[in-house]
């Protein structure tokens, strides 16, 4: 019996790889840059960077947070956004829609969609490759979501601002990183960044957590209340 696709590991281990920020970064780079280029979508580029930018260091500073002091809740298994899911969420509706932008209105709201259906589908693997809980995906999705629902309220869907042959390039781009491009060590320069920040010698990790909601009876107290003295 040829078995389920989505149960197999190696699928949700490249799906996963579309939400790191070295495959999705440089695509939302060049979709930013057409935007800027045209004053009638430079609202969508602004507002898109400055709000990116607000989620990546809201996303940052929890995983510091946690890494280095030990603030998360064992009782929703919570150490830090997602950051895998909150790019996913902020960048995919907003790029899709702008890949189609020489398409209909209908089809490009359509792209909109898309990109939320492929940031849910990512942030599903993030579960299943044990990355992390399903309240961090939710965060993560949540915010991610929220940038891209407020450009999209904020300004208008941009029209028809590249050759088709840039769309081609991203798709591209985006079948052939997951399996080919390196995998940066974004995790340790954080924690790097959250150790020389805390002044700790290790940093907290979820066994830490879930050992203190044990603790403390699942009662949702921060880890770092519970430790007197670093790792």
């Amino acid at each position: 019996m040829t078995p389920d696709l989505l149960d197999l590991p190696l699928f949700w281990h490249l799906l996963t790889r579309l939400g790191e920020a070295t495959i999705l970064l440089p695509a939302a780079l060049l979709a930013l840059l057409l935007l800027l280029r045209r004053s009638a979508t430079r609202p969508v580029a602004v507002w898109w960077l400055v709000l990116l930018m607000g989620s990546t260091l809201l996303t940052t500073a929890s995983k510091l947070a946690f890494m280095g002091w030990g603030l998360g809740s064992p009782a929703f298994n919570f150490t830090g956004i997602s950051g895998h899911a909150m790019f996913a969420a902020a960048i995919y509706p907003l790029l899709l829609a702008t890949l189609a932008s020489s398409a209909s209105p209908n089809a490009q709201r359509l792209a909109v969609a898309l990109g939320f259906a492929v940031a849910l589908m990512i942030g599903i693997s993030r579960v299943k490759v044990g990355a992390h809980s399903g309240t961090e995906v939710v965060a993560g999705l949540l915010l991610g979501g929220a940038v891209s629902i407020a450009v999209l309220a904020l300004t208008r869907l941009p029209r028809a601002v590249m050759s088709p042959i840039i769309p081609a390039l991203v798709a591209v781009w985006l079948m052939i990183t997951p399996v080919h491009a390196p995998q940066l060590k974004t995790h340790s320069w954080v924690t790097q960044l959250a150790l020389r920040l805390s002044g700790h010698a290790t940093p907290y990790t979820r066994v830490d957590l879930l050992h203190t909601g044990a603790r403390q009876g699942g009662s949702g107290s921060n880890a770092g209340h519970a430790k007197s003295t670093p790792l």
